[in-house]
């Protein structure tokens, strides 16, 4: 797969809040927010920190080794698992919900840019190893965004009557309906049938969405090493239980990010507030919040369990299992268990994490670099051609369809639609009433000022109508702009934040995974729009 990289700042693409803007920019505003820049020296900073932080690498180990017992690792992948023995390895982490199929293109954009940022790292570090970690979010309940896909425009939906954690929930038959439903959309491409076997091979009736989605991205991206982490596992949480107990002793998470929200710029949207519990239970097809009802009682939101401090304390012991941390906690957990010195997030979970600094000050852990991740948009040779043949460039497409159209018409009009010399010729028109209504009276020059003013308005209005009028000259070039936009930016956003990987692996198979890979950035923030020839 043939690709020609252009990179445009994140700022001219109109798609990108103001906090990820003055994040990526550096403004003071938001310093004291996080930890470390994104450069070189801000990893060293992080590595410097993480190495003063104890963990307990032996225990991430073991839990990984029996997690990849029943898919047989590549080298690649178990040489990075057992580096993580050393003091000298450090994780690179993304992470996910185990969205069907992969959900959206980002999917596939932020593990990609954590296993280049590792490798990179590597170049600039080479005395110590970085591994790229997947770090799977399974324990997220939201199946109305989890549990459907795009393809061609088209919403695809796993239709279940399952609940509580989606990656606990079973690959039934109706998941499987949906994949047979997907797959005569697949199979006309060149790799269709390639997608769609091993689709099947890993989601397979009976198996969970946590062990499908696990072995669907080992098989995609093993190869380069990347080591997958399901944290919905009891062993790894008992190593989070002091945090869990200081959590319902304290309520120490909510009052940290109250205190951050007070001191937060007025200017950003707060993006997680959390609550005054930030956990949530978890056991069968059930995943509630848990609140205090009394003190020293707990009850499981929309349930009849109530916990006292020792029956809470009991069920905290014996089965960690079912404590879930919410967005507030997880990452704490996550950076608990991992080396991490690196996180790569979009921009909602970079605008969250920057509100959690002093949630984990609060218990010592060290907070990583927060890197934006990667995002990218495909244009095929087709959309590429039609683009040329309008006279714009694949940049131009990331201006509004008026504003394109506008351009379009004022450029390759015949008739004149601007009437600039005349705006200056009626200027130099009441320059000289004003002089001859001044020598009568000069109190009447503001009255001569207002009608000019009025009579530049009206021209104004004139050539807004003459352009409206020749725009319906260019219905078919308007037309083209309005298909081109709508393929490039469905639902008026970044094609990446709708769009599956499926048919992109369908046209141009491992060739599209490598493509984004060898376009990748580590640790510069741009967009990189990728031309395919």
């Amino acid at each position: 797969m043939d690709c020609k990289p252009v990179q445009l700042p994140y700022q001219q693409t109109g798609y990108f809040s103001k906090i990820i803007i003055d994040y990526l920019k550096g403004d003071e505003k938001l310093s004291p927010f996080y930890a470390h820049e994104v450069s070189v020296d801000g990893i060293k900073a992080a590595i410097a920190e993480r190495k003063q932080f104890p963990t307990n690498r032996k225990l991430l180990v073991d839990q990984l080794q029996s997690q990849y017992a029943g898919v047989e690792p590549n080298e690649k992948v178990q040489q990075h698992i057992q580096q993580l023995h050393g003091e000298n390895t450090f994780t690179i982490t993304t992470a996910h919900q185990p969205n069907i199929f992969t959900g959206h293109l980002y999917f596939v954009y932020k593990i990609l840019h954590a296993i280049k940022l590792a490798a990179e790292l590597k170049q600039h570090l080479p005395e110590l190893n970085f591994v790229p970690v997947f770090y799977m979010g399974s324990e997220d309940a939201d199946l109305d965004e989890l549990g459907h896909i795009f393809l061609f425009g088209e919403r695809y939906e796993w239709k279940t009557t399952q609940k509580g954690a989606v990656g606990r929930m079973k690959v039934d038959k109706a998941l499987l309906q949906l994949m047979d439903s997907i797959s005569g959309q697949l199979l006309v491409f060149q790799f269709g049938k390639e997608i769609i076997e091993l689709l099947k091979a890993c989601y397979v009736e009976g198996s969970t969405i946590e062990t499908a989605t696990f072995k669907l991205i080992n098989s995609l991206f093993g190869d380069y090493g990347l080591v997958v982490l399901l944290p919905d596992n009891a062993t790894l949480k008992r190593s989070f239980i002091p945090i869990v107990e200081k959590e319902f002793a304290t309520g120490f998470s909510h009052n940290a990010v109250q205190e951050t929200v007070k001191s937060f710029p007025p200017e950003y949207k707060v993006q997680a507030a959390g609550r005054e519990i930030n956990l949530f239970y978890l056991k069968d097809d059930l995943r509630e919040r848990i609140e205090e009802i009394d003190p020293g009682r707990f009850r499981v939101h929309g349930s009849d369990i109530v916990f006292d401090d020792q029956s809470l304390k009991d069920e905290i012991d014996k089965y960690p299992e079912r404590f879930s941390a919410n967005v507030i906690l997880r990452p704490l957990y996550q950076e608990m268990i991992l080396p991490n010195i690196a996180f790569i997030g979009g921009g909602g979970e970079i605008a969250y994490w920057l509100e959690l600094k002093k949630v984990f000050d609060d218990v010592s852990i060290p907070f990583p670099v927060l890197v934006l991740r990667n995002s990218f948009l495909i244009v095929d040779k087709d959309q590429l051609d039609k683009i040329s043949k309008l006279g714009f460039d694949v940049v131009d497409m990331f201006k509004k369809n008026e504003a394109l159209l506008k351009a379009l018409v004022e450029r390759d009009t015949t008739v004149q639609l601007k009437l600039d010399n005349e705006k200056i010729s009626l200027s130099d028109l009441y320059s000289k009433i004003d002089q001859i209504a001044n020598a009568v009276d000069v109190t009447l020059k503001r009255h001569v000022e207002s009608l000019q003013k009025r009579a530049i308005e009206k021209l104004t209005t004139l050539e807004k109508k003459m352009l409206k009028a020749e725009k319906k000259k260019f219905e078919a070039q308007q037309r083209q702009l309005q298909k081109l936009r709508t393929q490039l930016f469905p639902n008026n956003g970044l094609q990446e934040r709708t769009e599956n990987l499926l048919p992109y692996y369908a046209k141009w198979g491992t060739g599209f995974i490598r493509s984004v890979h060898e376009n990748s950035l580590a640790l510069q923030q741009v967009l990189v729009i990728l031309t395919v020839g």
